[in-house]
C-alpha cells in the first residue's frame, strides 16, 4: 500500500497503530433497510401484527443465516398457513424494503478508498436478495470484496464470521474498524479486536474516525 501523502492509513494518536482497514455493515450504515417496503399501501398495524405473529425477525436472522427462504415459507406454511402469502409477499418484493443510500454514505466511502484504506463489508443478508444491493447503494461497489453471511451459513454476531473476516481477507484486528448499528454486533467485533464504532449517522461516523487518527473531512 502506498503512503504518499495524498493516500496513507492514519495512526490512531496515543498508540501509534496505523488503522488501514474500514470493515462495513449494509444495512442502514450504506443502504437504508424498512421491511414494511413491501408492503406499502396495506395498514401499518396490520403489517405489525403479522411480523408478531410469524415473529419476523427469527425468520430474517435464519434467511440471514443460511436458511433458503423456500424453507422458511414451508415452515410459515405449516404453523400460520393465513399468512404464508404476506411472507411470499416479502421475498417476491423484497427490493422495496430497500431506501436508497444512507445520507453521507456514499461521499465518505469514497473519501476512505482514496486514502488508501482497505475496504471490506460485511453484511447479515440473504444470498437470495444480495444482488439488490448495490443497484440500491452503489458505494457498496467501491468495496475490495463482501462477506455475505446467508453465503457462509452464519450471522452476526457469531464470533466465527469476525474471524472469517480476519482469515479470508489477512485482515489485522487492531488496525481495523468495524462499524455497524447494531451494539451487539459491534460488541463481538472487539472481542475478537477490532476498533469498533457502533453507526448512527454519517456525520457522527466521520467523527469517530477522526477519532481512530483517519483523517477524514469533518
Amino acid at each position: 500500500m502506498s503512503t504518499s501523502p495524498e493516500t496513507h492509513p492514519a495512526t490512531r494518536p496515543g498508540v501509534g497503530t496505523a488503522i488501514d482497514t474500514v470493515v462495513y455493515d449494509f444495512g442502514n450504515v450504506l443502504v437504508g433497510w424498512d421491511p414494511f417496503g413491501p408492503y406499502e399501501g396495506r395498514p401499518r398495524s396490520e403489517v405489525e401484527a403479522f411480523f408478531e405473529a410469524v415473529d419476523f425477525g427469527a425468520i430474517n436472522h435464519a434467511a440471514d443465516a443460511g436458511t433458503p427462504y423456500a424453507v422458511l415459507l414451508e415452515r410459515v406454511a405449516r404453523t400460520h398457513p393465513d399468512l404464508v402469502d404476506d411472507l411470499r409477499r416479502y421475498v417476491e418484493h423484497y427490493e422495496l424494503s430497500l431506501t436508497g443510500p444512507i445520507d453521507g454514505s456514499a461521499e465518505l466511502v469514497s473519501e476512505l478508498k482514496q486514502l488508501g484504506l482497505r475496504l471490506y463489508g460485511l453484511t447479515n443478508w440473504q444470498a437470495e436478495t444480495f444482488h439488490s444491493a448495490e443497484p440500491a447503494a452503489p458505494a457498496i461497489g467501491l468495496m475490495d470484496d463482501v462477506i455475505v453471511s446467508g453465503r457462509e451459513g452464519m450471522a452476526k454476531p457469531d464470533r466465527r464470521i469476525f474471524e472469517l473476516v480476519v482469515e479470508r481477507f489477512g485482515v489485522d484486528p487492531a488496525r481495523a474498524v468495524f462499524v455497524d448499528d447494531k451494539v451487539v454486533n459491534v460488541d463481538a467485533a472487539r472481542g475478537v479486536g477490532f476498533h469498533g464504532i457502533v453507526f448512527t449517522h454519517t456525520g457522527a461516523l466521520r467523527r469517530d474516525l477522526r477519532a481512530l487518527g483517519l483523517p477524514v473531512a469533518g
